[in-house]
C-alpha cells in the first residue's frame, strides 16, 4: 500500500517525511485555502521538503475541460513532477483525456461510485480518489465502494489504482488495507493513530524500566557494549 499525507501544512509534512514512510502529500482548494498563503509559494515548499522522490498533488479548479487544461499546464510550469487532481464531472473527464494527451500524471478526485472510477481510468488518471468517509456519512458503505472500484480495474487490467482518501478514523485505513486497496491519503491527525496503542507503550516502558533497573538510568546499548 502507497502512503500519502493529505494537507498543505508545512510542520505536518516536515513531521511525516521525518517519521514515517510516506510517498507523496495530496492536496485540495480547501487544504490550500486552510494555509492562507498564496499556491505557489505552498508548492514550492512542499516538493522542497519533500524532494523530487516523492508525489505532490494538486487541484485544477476550471468549471470546463480547457480552463482545466490551462491550469495543469501552469502547475506543471511550476513543478514539473506534480501530479493534476481533476473532479470525476463530464467537462472533468474531457479534461482528464486533454491532460493525459500531454503527458501529464493524473488524479481523479470526488469520485463516490465505482462507474466514476472506471470513467477516469479510461480517460488516463493513475489515480482513483474514493471518498471514503463521504460515503459512510450518507449511509453508504465507503470501503465496499473503494474495493469495488479496485475490482473493476483489476477486472480490465487498467493502469490506475484507486487512492483512498477521507477517513476520519484508523478502522476505515484498516478495512481499506484488507480489502487490498493500492494507496491511501491520510490527514495528519489520523495518520499519527495509525501507530498508537497503549499496549505499545506499557510493553516500551517495561523495557525502559528493567533495563534502567540493571543498566542505569538513561542508558542504552551504546553505553553498555
Amino acid at each position: 500500500m502507497i502512503f500519502m499525507l493529505d494537507t498543505a501544512n508545512i510542520a505536518a509534512i516536515k513531521k511525516a517525511v521525518d517519521l514515517y514512510p510516506i510517498e507523496g502529500v495530496t492536496t485540495n482548494p480547501s487544504i490550500i485555502a486552510k494555509e492562507k498563503r498564496p499556491l505557489k509559494e505552498i508548492l514550492l515548499d512542499i516538493r522542497e521538503i519533500i524532494g523530487d522522490e516523492r508525489m505532490l498533488h494538486a487541484q485544477v479548479m476550471g468549471k470546463d475541460a480547457e480552463t482545466m487544461l490551462k491550469e495543469a499546464r501552469a502547475l506543471r510550469s511550476i513543478d514539473p513532477e506534480i501530479i493534476i487532481k481533476v473532479p470525476v464531472t463530464p467537462q472533468g473527464i474531457k479534461a482528464m483525456k486533454l491532460i493525459h494527451e500531454e503527458g501529464y500524471r493524473i488524479t481523479a478526485t470526488a469520485i463516490l461510485t465505482p462507474q466514476q472510477a472506471l470513467m477516469a481510468a479510461k480517460a488516463g488518471a493513475e489515480f482513483l480518489a474514493p471518498y471514503v468517509n463521504r460515503l459512510d456519512n450518507i449511509c453508504g458503505d465507503g470501503v465496499a465502494v473503494a474495493a469495488e472500484m479496485a475490482q473493476i480495474i483489476d477486472n480490465y487490467h487498467l493502469d490506475a489504482k484507486v487512492l483512498g482518501a477521507s477517513f476520519k478514523n484508523v478502522q476505515q485505513v484498516h478495512q481499506l488495507a484488507l480489502a487490498g486497496i493500492h494507496s491511501v491519503t491520510i490527514a495528519p491527525d489520523v495518520f499519527d493513530h495509525l501507530l498508537e496503542h497503549p499496549l505499545t507503550d506499557s510493553g516500551v516502558s517495561g523495557f525502559v524500566s528493567d533495563w534502567e533497573t540493571v543498566y542505569g538510568e538513561g542508558t542504552n546499548v551504546l553505553d553498555v557494549l
